[in-house]
């Protein structure tokens, strides 16, 4: 236990609600409450905190699962020690307490404060980090999170061009490029792809780089030109074999 230390806290973190138990360092809990995420939700803990136990930021110890975000942000620049733990950790020294599986937020709480208490040394040390290294990481997940959610478009575009106008699947791949999309409206229907030029999508073709353009306008219009299937064939079609999410993710 860190001498310069007089009272732990834990804090069992979530989307819309924190969950917060300080604990003293004899392991008796002074005081619980569940806070709101947002900014004044985060400043009002702060500031219970500091009121309940008497204490300046420094002399008080924060137990976290999450090793960023903005709980960690604001309670390292209200100079409170914050200490992070692998959720697998926290598992065992939840074991302490009770073997029972469901969540408890005002259990996970407590066991937060008071493993910090008696276990410090399991637990990692945070420290405010450099506003550029902050920065790229929330660019990173933000383009991580887009990712993912591309691909999950991708295959919701590939289900339903399979239920009425499987030759299109035929033209590529990734079904969210660009030129895919912009060649969907203009031929969204079977019926529709039958009147399109070559010449059009050629043009579409150049427009996006496409390599090979000898070869995909008539690829596109053979495709087009092909018979749709009808409701009853549809229902006895099997979907593709090949994972969506595979076939979509290649971009």
């Amino acid at each position: 236990m860190s001498t310069d230390v007089r009272f732990f806290v834990g804090i069992d973190w979530a989307s819309e609600t924190h969950q917060v138990c300080l604990v003293a360092a004899d392991g008796k809990i002074i005081g619980e409450r569940a806070f709101a995420h947002g900014g004044a939700g985060l400043a009002e803990m702060c500031d219970w905190l500091v009121t309940t136990s008497g204490e300046e930021p420094p002399k008080i110890a924060v137990a976290i699962e999450a090793p960023h975000g903005p709980i960690v942000e604001i309670l390292l620049e209200r100079r409170f020690q914050v200490d992070a733990v692998n959720p697998k950790q926290l598992d065992r020294f939840r074991d302490r307490f009770t073997v029972a599986g469901a969540k408890d937020d005002r259990r996970d709480a407590y066991v937060l404060g008071d493993a910090l208490r008696t276990d410090r040394h399991c637990f990692r040390r945070l420290a405010v980090e450099d506003p550029v290294v902050i920065e790229l990481r929330e660019w990173s997940r933000m383009a991580e999170d887009l990712s993912q959610e591309r691909n999950r478009l991708a295959n919701r575009v590939r289900e339903q061009l399979w239920r009425y106008y499987p030759q299109a699947l035929e033209l590529g791949d990734d079904l969210a490029a660009d030129w895919f999309l912009d060649l969907w409206v203009l031929a969204p229907t079977p019926a529709k792809a039958v009147r399109l030029r070559e010449s059009r999508v050629t043009s579409l073709l150049k427009a996006h780089r496409i390599r090979r353009l000898e070869a995909r306008p008539r690829s596109c219009a053979s495709c087009a030109r092909s018979r749709s299937l009808s409701p009853v064939a549809r229902s006895k079609q099997r979907p593709p074999t090949s994972p969506p999410w595979r076939r979509a993710s290649n971009w």
